[in-house]
């Protein structure tokens, strides 16, 4: 007994003194009617949960220990919930990463902070698998579940493994479940938030709504709307056509073809076969890039 209780005791001093070297890389962020946690990423800089940010400033982190900084935004993906601030100040230190993806059954722990003050949460890893796409669109470098029970505090710190190592932001996914936004895809997307305030996504300048289309094995989209300026304007689309191949495929459910249409879809060109006033037709679209509005 009183050596599995050392062990115990072994393991909760071991679990504090990891918990409290990630919380000195970790922050609050403050919003309007939104508390969350972000991380250091850069000097200066700070990555958070883009779902749990406001949708406009201003915005305020609490460092470790209690200082209070103003953040400004520099740029938020809701496809892949990576947000991006920038404070000015002492420079928070930058966790230890990795690039790895830990097994399922793995011990994890989420750390977030509040009012400057760190919180825990430990659990295990319940699913590991290879890149995925999310319900917004965005592409995720891994799929890592956590079987833990997350704080509202805590979503946007940091996920570690027992080596106190940080493989990615903790957030909410569906039904409130924790999983992690690994970190490739924080490298992939905060990088290019930085450089540019924007993730660059597919455009097709279309309005599009299912439709049933006689003789078809699968759904068509009618055309809606047209945006004169957009890519389907250009391709020579109209209202009223309804799309019914895509590079001599079925046509894909809108939901679908939201979802690919990412950064590496700007600039591809798709044909796209069409009914239009019962006639058939065959056209070349190029694929823009999504304005900002």
């Amino acid at each position: 007994m009183a050596q599995s209780a050392t062990a115990l005791q072994s393991f909760s001093t071991d679990l504090s003194t990891l918990v409290a070297t990630a919380s000195r890389s970790v922050v609050g962020v403050h919003g309007h009617r939104s508390r969350h946690s972000g991380f250091a990423w850069r000097p200066g800089l700070v990555v958070t949960c883009e779902e749990a940010l406001a949708d406009e400033g201003p915005y305020e982190l609490v460092l470790p220990g209690g200082a209070r900084v103003s953040a400004t935004l520099v740029g938020r993906d809701p496809t892949t919930d990576v947000a991006v601030l920038r404070y000015e100040g002492d420079d928070v230190p930058q966790p230890a990463f990795v690039t790895s993806t830990p097994v399922a059954g793995s011990l994890v722990a989420a750390v977030g902070s509040f009012e400057g003050a760190a919180t825990a949460h430990l659990g295990v890893v319940s699913h590991a698998s290879g890149p995925w796409r999310a319900m917004r669109g965005g592409e995720i470098d891994a799929r890592i579940d956590l079987d833990l029970r997350l704080g509202k505090s805590a979503e946007g710190g940091l996920a570690l493994d027992v080596a106190g190592q940080a493989f990615g932001m903790v957030v909410y996914g569906p039904r409130r479940r924790a999983l992690v936004i690994p970190t490739a895809t924080i490298e992939r997307v905060a990088d290019s938030l930085v450089k540019h305030g924007r993730i660059a996504h597919g455009y097709l300048g279309l309005s599009l709504w299912p439709t049933k289309v006689d003789g078809e094995d699968a759904t068509g989209n009618i055309v809606v709307s047209v945006d004169p300026a957009g890519p389907g304007a250009v391709a020579g689309l109209h209202q009223g056509d309804v799309l019914v191949r895509w590079n001599d495929q079925p046509m894909r459910p809108i939901r679908q073809m939201m979802r690919e249409l990412g950064p590496a879809s700007v600039g591809t060109v798709v044909s796209l076969g069409l009914r239009r006033a019962g006639e058939a037709r065959t056209v070349t679209l190029t694929i823009g890039e999504r304005p900002d509005a």
